[in-house]
């Protein structure tokens, strides 16, 4: 054990991968046609931690260069105080954005190498809160025809036993409230009357519109309308809350815990969304559950669903992890180890020390960017 904690820290790699997406993809206020993951690597002696985000590939020669000199030497166990010098060293850089995304990565695999000198699962670490996670179908996108729409929802609901999915709507930034509720019925009608129907309009509506949607979908029990309006507009947030039966949730870009703390301060949410990819690693995790908690609310881990799974089983207040298509697919086709969702639930693993998965290099070098 006093071999582990002296341990420092050896060698910090990034690297960015550039994965396709099967199809173009868009929600109510972006398209895209790729997704790039940006992987930080960590050693101490022959034991090496994994951890990445989902940012564009600027993010990897900021982190070699500019994070890697504040966490080489660090002593391994002490994640709090490197964390701390990264966020000094970024404060001409903007704590949020590209610095921010690179602090997560380089957290979690601080945290997976830590668990792996120890030889623990990274969920034990934590300390579990149960052996699993429910977790929902994400995706549905704008671009999607009907059919393509249909056979995503059908495969998670009736081929993987997912009782809950999201689809997004505020297509072309709330312009189209007519496809928008006819998407709605689709998927109600594809999933059946028993699975939980969630919307994702990312922003794309004013807060009086998204009112009167929400109304309309009551008829097809829309449980969780996210960012209903833009993220920035608490008050609009706050409104559409009180005046809906569907919970509203956000949070997804919060960066550190003053975005948390007003977003809770101002009534916005019925449920958190966090993402540990873009707010501060594990690390960034826990500090803004816990502002959640001080606010009776529950959260949601935002895409990134196998990095989130040892988190989300260690935070009491946690309703469910989001299994995003593209981060899902990316992780199960990059990572060996990568969770199975069927039955709704996700495990993590208990195994194998750290997070239990490990990059396949080979497969990740074709998409390698930089």
């Amino acid at each position: 054990m006093n071999d582990v904690l002296d341990q420092t820290v050896e060698d910090v790699r990034a690297a960015a991968y550039r994965v396709p997406a099967d199809r173009p993809e868009a929600d109510g206020t972006f398209a895209w046609d790729a997704t790039t993951l940006v992987v930080a690597e960590i050693s101490a002696g022959e034991v090496t931690g994994t951890g990445w985000t989902y940012a564009p590939a600027a993010a990897a020669p900021f982190l070699a260069r500019t994070l890697a000199p504040v966490v080489t030497g660090a002593a391994v166990p002490d994640i709090p105080g490197i964390w701390r010098a990264m966020v000094r060293r970024v404060r001409n850089a903007g704590r949020q954005g590209i610095a921010g995304y690179a602090i997560s990565a380089v957290d979690v695999a601080l945290w997976d190498l830590k668990a792996r000198l120890l030889g623990v699962p990274l969920v034990r670490l934590f300390g579990a809160t149960g052996d699993r996670v429910p977790v929902y179908g994400s995706g549905g996108f704008t671009t999607y025809d009907d059919d393509t729409t249909a056979a995503q929802l059908r495969h998670w609901v009736h081929d993987r036993g997912i009782p809950r999915v999201k689809i997004k709507i505020g297509e072309s930034w709330g312009t189209e409230p007519a496809r928008d509720l006819h998407r709605v019925a689709l998927a109600r009608r594809v999933i059946g009357p028993d699975a939980e129907l969630y919307v994702d309009a990312n922003g794309g509506y004013t807060a009086k519109q998204a009112v009167r949607l929400e109304r309309r979908m009551r008829d097809h029990d829309v449980r969780w309308f996210e960012e209903p309006v833009s993220s920035d507009d608490l008050a609009g947030l706050r409104l559409v809350r009180e005046r809906s039966d569907a919970d509203v949730a956000a949070g997804e870009y919060g960066g550190d815990q003053v975005y948390f703390t007003r977003m809770c301060a101002a009534g916005a949410v019925d449920c958190l969304q966090i993402d540990a990819t873009r707010c501060g690693g594990y690390t960034g995790w826990f500090a803004a559950a816990a502002v959640a908690a001080g606010h009776n609310l529950q959260v949601s881990a935002h895409c990134a669903p196998n990095l989130h799974l040892p988190a989300a089983a260690a935070t009491p207040g946690l309703r469910h992890v989001e299994w995003f298509h593209d981060h899902a697919r990316i992780e199960t086709e990059l990572f060996d180890g990568a969770a199975d969702p069927v039955g709704g639930d996700l495990r993590p693993r208990a195994d194998v020390p750290g997070l239990g998965l490990t990059l396949r290099h080979g497969a990740a070098e074709r998409y390698r960017v930089a």
